[in-house]
């Protein structure tokens, strides 16, 4: 072993000589290698975590995390009983529960006795209110539409003849959910659920 000199050029280096104790090592050349090595060393650590997180938010997305799209849920509802005087229209009322996160809409109903059956809402004005149709009625994701006399229903024009405690089908459609078949019991309005 012995002592020499050396020369190392590179980009940003410069030319600069040294004395080195084997061949082919050099104090300039040995500060270039350990600059490339520290460069690396200080990139690797957030590519790492980046490439660690991507891992992550892909698998957390394939597997649901990420609005995961349920279909809304319903228990079975109630129709008001129509009075003598009022027996042109009557309501019906049901609580659909949203479970995803993604938000839908009730936009449509059937029931078993055909006929015309309107969404419909009721609109706050002060301490007065109207109500109007409806296109849709929302259903929050992880929310749940709750439908009242006071708030919102599926109004129904010219029912048949209804009695207390009878079961009438339905089906309700939605924006993104699957139709959903669900009974409903005619009830007067002091047995309505509050």
């Amino acid at each position: 072993m012995g002592t020499g000199a050396g020369t190392a050029q590179g980009p940003g280096t410069g030319t600069g000589t040294g004395t080195g104790t084997g061949p082919g090592t050099g104090t300039a050349q040995g500060r270039t290698t350990v600059k490339a090595w520290q460069r690396l060393g200080a990139v690797g650590p957030p590519v790492g975590a980046a490439a660690l997180a991507l891992v992550l938010l892909t698998g957390w997305t394939a597997f649901g995390g990420a609005g995961r799209d349920r279909p809304v849920e319903a228990a079975p509802g109630w129709v008001l009983l129509p009075t003598a005087g009022a027996a042109s229209a009557t309501a019906a009322f049901f609580t659909i529960r949203n479970p995803g996160d993604i938000p839908d809409e009730l936009t449509g109903a059937s029931w078993e006795f055909g006929g015309r059956i309107t969404l419909k809402r009721h609109l706050h004005q002060g301490a007065a209110g109207r109500w109007e149709p409806a296109p849709a009625l929302p259903v929050p994701g992880r929310g749940e539409l709750r439908m009242t006399p006071e708030d919102a229903d599926l109004m129904i024009a010219d029912p048949p003849p209804l009695r207390a405690g009878q079961w009438v089908e339905f089906t309700l459609t939605f924006r993104h959910s699957p139709p959903l078949r669900l009974a409903a019991q005619v009830l007067p309005a002091a047995e309505r659920p509050r």
